[in-house]
Formats: structure tokens, C-alpha cells, sequence
């Protein structure tokens, strides 16, 4: 019995033992584990610290780069305001250079101009042949949209007149897919050189020129009794120099002046109080169109000759040509000097102008056929051709060769 006793104590002994020494084991691996973690934790602290110091020593780089960015943008901003006053200043010498302080004058020429400095040459001499005589009436500009050296370098080569530029990084946004983005710079362009006349350089009213035009021998004198009747009918929006219709087959006399509900534009001027109504809503694009709106020119009318005190030699350019040969080219610029100042315009008034109209008409003669064309160029004088519709207009306009556009005034 003592020695069973004996044996089940060495057996408990035993399997204590085996109990103890898996026990350490296990301690001894959990250890060693824990030790390979600690150590592993300790290497990553120490890069996360070497990366905390090498962030710290790059933010340190970027905040002194970013103090001498401000100094240097602080520097340039002062730089530019230095220079904008110096062009401000040198822009009012220029303005008065070419304005007479003694004389006020009848309008601002601006010629809109962009990136044909051969157009450009032509137009400006154009000009200064009869501006030279009225300088002090009809201050003349040149308004560059864009960067062109060429264009910049013609313009400021002429002491006469007083170089303005447009400079718009603005991207372009079209509204319609395939849009030509010409159209959306010449819109911007335009108000802020109006801008730039009316209201940094006040003037009253102002003739908008482009840089392929040429002038009749009357121009100045035309507008000069053009700014007249704008003062006196306010139900005049703008006077222009051009008719559509002009060309050399269709007109004979170059006294003769119409009130029209088409907006012709191509020489044209127009007043401060019409541009304070106009600016605040100026289109982003197509702003010739938009003007013959009726929400825009409200019932008013717009003066035009009948012979052309302008002419378009722009075969080349946005509209890229078009209708040129057939309708451009062809155009009568006037080349008699009418004294208007000895002429009574009284007629073009809202109140008169409609019985004066009314006569014209009554006293054209009626041709009526298929061969009107014919019976019309063999007719002395006016000649009167009545329509039913539009597509029956369309088909004298086309034997005529005139425009086929419905909007036009014909007359």
C-alpha cells in the first residue's frame, strides 16, 4: 500500500514538473514574442520620429518660401499699382494731347481694332484725310483687343489719335456647342471700350468704327447733324452711316436720310444715356443681333443714309467673307460733300416723318410682274414693289440681288 502511495506521488511529481516546464515555456515564448513586438514599436517610433523631424524641417522650408512669395507678390502688387498709375497718367496725357479742353466735342472716334495691322493702316488714314480739320471735335482712339505687336506698333506710330488695349484672360464659355469664340471677344471688347469712353474719359457720345472701314468726305459733318437730332428726338437710338442696300445700282442721292427700325451698325454712334441703359446688360456674344431686339432698341429707330457714308473693304475677318463679293463690294461710298449744315432735317422727327415717308411712297411708281427687275431699270426715280409675305419678299429680294434678309428695312 506505501508503495502505491509512493508511486501516484512520483506520478503527481511528475506531471507537476511537465506542467511547470510547458508553463515556462510558454512564458519564455510569450516573452520572446513581446520582445519582438517592443522592439518592433521601438523601430517604428524612431521612424516616425525621424519622419516627424524631416516633416517639420520641409514645413519649415515651405513657410519661409511662403514669406517670400508674400514679399514678392507684395512687391508686384505694388509694382503693378506703380505702373497702372504711370499708364493711367501717360493714358490722361495721351486723352489730352488729342482732345482741345477749349472745344467740346461732338463725339469720341474709336476705331475697334484686333489683329490686321494692314486694315488697320488703311482705316486710320481713311480717317485722318477729313479728321485732321475737326481733330478737336471728333477726338480719334484705337482700341486693340489683344496683344497683336503688329496692331499695337501701327496704332501708337500715329501722333493723332489715343491707343487704348484691351487685355481679357478670361476663358471663353460659348453657349452652344461649335459656337466661333470671335464673337464672344468682339462682344466683350466693345463694352469695355464704350466703357472705357463714356465713363473713364466721359465722354457724350461716341462713333464706333472697325478696322476695315473707309469714309465719305461728309462723315464728320453727317454725325455732327446726326448728334443734333439725337439731343432733339429721343426716339432716336443711334445714327449709322450705312445702309445695307446700298450698293452703287440701288441709290443716287446722297441727301436723302431714313429713320429705319433695322439696326444697320458699321459707323455708327450713339449717347452716353443710351450706353447707361445698354451696359448693365450687354450680351456675351452677337451683340448686333441682340441690339435689333425689340426688348433692347424699345420701338426706337435708328437713322441711316441713303448713300453709305462708310465702306467695308473687310474681305478678311470674323464673319470670314461672308456675302462679301456680293453684297460689300458693291457698295456706294458717298463721295459728294453735303453742307449739313444748311440742311433741314426737321423731317426725320417721329412727328413728321411718317407723312414725309408716306409721300415718298405714294409718289414711287408701282411695278408689279414677274419681270420687275426689267420694268424697274427702265422706271426714272423710285420706284415702288409691293410684297404679300415673307417668301414672296425673299423672291424680289433674290432678282434684285439684294439682301434676302427679312430683317432689313427695306426701302
Amino acid at each position: 500500500m506505501r508503495k502505491i502511495g509512493c508511486d501516484r506521488r512520483c506520478l503527481f511529481l511528475i506531471a507537476a514538473a511537465v506542467a511547470f516546464f510547458y508553463i515556462q515555456m510558454r512564458l519564455y515564448a510569450t516573452q520572446s514574442e513581446y520582445s519582438d513586438r517592443l522592439a518592433a514599436a521601438l523601430e517604428s517610433e524612431n521612424r516616425c520620429t525621424s519622419q516627424s523631424r524631416l516633416l517639420i524641417d520641409q514645413i519649415s522650408i515651405h513657410q519661409t518660401n511662403i514669406v517670400s512669395l508674400e514679399e514678392q507678390n507684395r512687391r508686384q502688387t505694388e509694382e503693378c499699382r506703380q505702373l497702372k498709375a504711370l499708364l493711367d497718367d501717360l493714358e490722361r496725357k495721351g486723352v489730352q494731347r488729342v482732345v482741345d479742353k477749349s472745344q467740346v466735342p461732338v463725339a469720341a472716334v474709336v476705331i475697334m481694332a484686333c489683329n490686321r495691322a494692314d486694315y488697320l493702316e488703311r482705316t486710320i488714314e481713311s480717317i485722318l484725310k477729313y479728321q485732321s480739320s475737326v481733330a478737336s471735335k471728333y477726338p480719334l482712339f484705337v482700341s486693340q483687343d489683344g496683344s497683336d505687336p503688329s496692331v499695337r506698333s501701327k496704332a501708337m506710330s500715329y501722333d493723332q489719335l489715343m491707343y487704348i488695349q484691351h487685355l481679357d484672360s478670361e476663358p471663353v464659355q460659348t453657349e452652344r456647342p461649335g459656337e466661333i469664340i470671335a464673337y464672344y471677344k468682339i462682344a466683350r471688347h466693345y463694352k469695355w471700350a464704350m466703357d472705357q469712353l463714356f465713363y473713364k474719359h466721359n465722354f457724350s457720345r461716341v462713333i464706333i468704327l472697325e478696322d476695315d472701314m473707309e469714309i465719305a468726305p461728309d462723315f464728320f459733318d453727317y454725325f455732327e447733324a446726326g448728334a443734333a437730332l439725337l439731343d432733339k428726338d429721343k426716339s432716336i437710338m443711334a445714327v449709322s452711316s450705312w445702309n445695307d442696300n446700298g450698293q452703287k445700282q440701288f441709290v443716287h442721292d446722297p441727301h436723302e436720310l431714313y429713320r429705319s427700325d433695322f439696326f444697320p451698325g458699321l459707323g455708327w454712334m450713339l449717347t452716353k444715356s443710351i450706353w447707361d441703359e445698354l451696359s448693365p446688360k450687354w450680351p456675351k456674344a452677337y451683340w448686333d443681333d441682340w441690339l435689333r431686339l425689340k426688348d433692347n432698341h424699345k420701338g426706337r429707330q435708328f437713322i441711316r443714309p441713303e448713300v453709305c457714308r462708310t465702306y467695308n473693304f473687310g474681305e478678311h475677318g470674323s464673319s470670314l467673307g461672308q456675302f462679301f463679293q456680293q453684297y460689300l463690294q458693291p457698295i456706294k461710298l458717298n463721295n459728294v460733300k453735303v453742307d449739313w449744315k444748311a440742311k433741314d432735317l426737321s423731317y426725320l422727327t417721329k412727328d413728321n416723318y411718317t407723312k414725309h415717308f408716306a409721300d415718298i411712297v405714294r409718289k414711287a411708281k408701282p411695278v408689279h410682274g414677274t419681270d420687275a427687275v426689267l420694268k424697274a431699270y427702265n422706271i426714272e426715280g423710285d420706284v415702288r414693289i409691293q410684297y404679300r409675305d415673307q417668301p414672296d419678299f425673299e423672291g424680289i429680294a433674290r432678282q434684285f440681288g439684294i439682301f434676302e434678309e427679312w430683317k432689313v428695312f427695306l426701302l
